[in-house]
């Protein structure tokens, strides 16, 4: 005769250790994992770059989020809209804030 499910593990407890042993691993580490002296983030921004470069892609990167922000906003009703389009103020406000300071960059560099 062909069972459905095959014989149970000879000891039956141990799949309830095993069980056990993987939530203790990532609940209850030994020693937590340390960031390197200086490394507070995932990302890092490479040593050198110019102002004007990092001005231009935190522009950019403003004007993208603002643009899926907004999209969003149209695509969806009630509070969540209003969510998103309290988002695409706030983006806008820091993207006029950027442009303001290439705008002063661009006259102290005129000068």
């Amino acid at each position: 005769m062909i069972k459905d499910n095959p014989n149970p593990p000879s000891d039956a407890t141990a799949p309830h250790n095993a069980a056990h042993r993987a939530i203790n691993h990532y609940l209850n580490p030994l020693e937590k994992p340390r960031l390197p002296v200086g490394d507070h983030g995932l990302f890092t921004v490479r040593e050198g770059i110019d102002i004007e470069t990092l001005l231009v892609n935190a522009s950019e990167d403003l004007e993208s989020a603002q643009a899926l922000a907004s999209h969003l906003a149209f695509e969806i009703d009630g509070a969540p809209r209003s969510v998103a389009l309290g988002v695409c103020r706030i983006l806008d406000g820091i993207q006029l804030l950027v442009a303001k300071i290439m705008d002063h960059k661009e006259i102290a560099v005129r000068k």
